[in-house]
């Protein structure tokens, strides 16, 4: 294989470079805040094996683009408000600064966990784990 023009790393500098980043703490205290909508962008199964932000709105990185375009037919109404604060998170921070890098291309506006998931809890933020029941 050839050499890629860009890595995924630089990739993920360059977004990080033009997007807003949110720290862990500063999320987690603003917490219950109507106005702020966040944004899991994991796959199903980090979401079940590591719980999730309370109240979090779950977004598949796949769809992102077309949930959130109010042309696409696959619109999401939660992406409707542009009174709302929307800010994405991934595991690590790397897809959610790809994304919002992707939807400040597009027009919409949000922002990013910098650190992801992974020091959430750590770092005091409520868990919450799915229910696994089937029935």
């Amino acid at each position: 294989m050839s050499k890629l023009k860009i890595s995924a790393q630089e990739m993920v500098a360059q977004a990080r470079a033009r997007i807003e980043e949110i720290e862990t703490k500063d999320l987690i205290a603003r917490l219950g805040d109507t106005d702020l909508v966040v944004v899991d962008i994991r796959d199903v199964r980090e979401r079940q094996r590591s719980g999730f932000i309370p109240g979090s709105v779950h977004a598949p990185r796949g769809m992102i683009e077309f949930w959130v375009d109010p042309d696409s037919p696959y619109h999401k109404e939660v992406f409707a408000d542009p009174s709302k604060t929307y800010v994405f998170h991934c595991a690590s921070g790397w897809r959610s600064a790809l994304t919002v890098a992707t939807l400040q291309d597009m027009g919409f506006d949000a922002a990013h966990l910098r650190e992801g998931f992974s020091t959430w809890e750590a770092q005091g933020g409520p868990v919450e784990m799915p229910d696994t029941k089937k029935g």
